[in-house]
């Protein structure tokens, strides 16, 4: 691994065929809106019942004060500005992966917590170093392999608590002809590469990231935000996997 850094993406390359403890802990003064111990075990549901049987890509998720050796990490923080959030950058200290969910953003964005902090989870398991990118309907472009990001603002209850919906492998084949499987764990997805109204893709084209949005109501909300920190964001300021085995890492909150 090499070191973080303000202005350059982390390089790292992470284990494959092991099963990640995530260290979940809280570090914002704005409520969650419901009892962290309760969220954790809400979501290691979530990956239990619905991301596995679909990604194959399981988790053991624990409520912690702080980092933990050998473990990834998801930390709530109020917002970009908090004291102190600068110093949760790219890894954890010794070199995993981190998500980054700022709650008083998600609030006076109208989201649910446990929405955004989901949202997270699913596209960390299924892209840990925000690399992966797919071809799609526009041979010029290039796709973001984010799970949540097209579906973004539906859920479903989990134990009771709102969980993000997340979108399947079939969404990222464009041979798929619509209707032909599922798309997304909700079932709103007709066809592959389609955006629902509440979402967004990020795509690469004409050596520039950029975001298509599902509506122009969305693109208005998305322009509104805060994206510090966020995955569109880490991509825009990223490398291009042209290195074997390395990969660039950052996270951030919902999206």
């Amino acid at each position: 691994m090499t070191g973080t850094s303000a202005d350059k993406p982390t390089l790292g390359a992470f284990n494959v065929g092991e099963v990640p403890t995530i260290a979940v802990f809280d570090q914002a003064t704005t409520a969650l809106g419901v009892d962290l111990g309760t969220l954790v075990a809400a979501m290691q549901a979530y990956v239990d019942r619905s991301v596995v049987p679909v990604w194959s890509t399981p988790a053991h998720l624990v409520q912690t004060s702080g980092f933990q050796a050998g473990a990834w990490a998801m930390v709530f923080l109020d917002d970009a500005d908090q004291p102190g959030a600068l110093a949760y950058h790219d890894l954890t200290p010794d070199g995993w992966p981190l998500a980054k969910v700022f709650v008083r953003t998600a609030v006076q964005n109208g989201d649910q917590v446990s929405v955004a902090a989901s949202h997270e989870l699913v596209e960390m398991l299924v892209d840990p170093a925000i690399n992966l990118m797919s071809t799609g309907p526009d041979a010029k472009t290039m796709y973001a392999y984010e799970s949540a990001d097209p579906v973004e603002q539906l859920s479903f209850p989990v134990n009771g608590i709102a969980m993000s919906d997340f979108v399947y492998p079939s969404y990222f084949e464009a041979f798929r002809k619509p209707g032909s499987t599922r798309f997304d764990h909700m079932g709103r997805v007709d066809k592959p590469f389609q955006i629902l109204s509440g979402g967004y893709q990020i795509i690469f084209k004409d050596g520039k990231w950029s975001q298509i949005f599902g509506s122009k109501e969305k693109e208005r909300d998305f322009a509104r935000e805060d994206r510090r920190g966020h995955r569109s964001e880490a991509r825009g300021r990223a490398l291009l996997p042209a290195e074997p085995g390395a990969m660039a890492r950052d996270r951030g909150g919902t999206g």
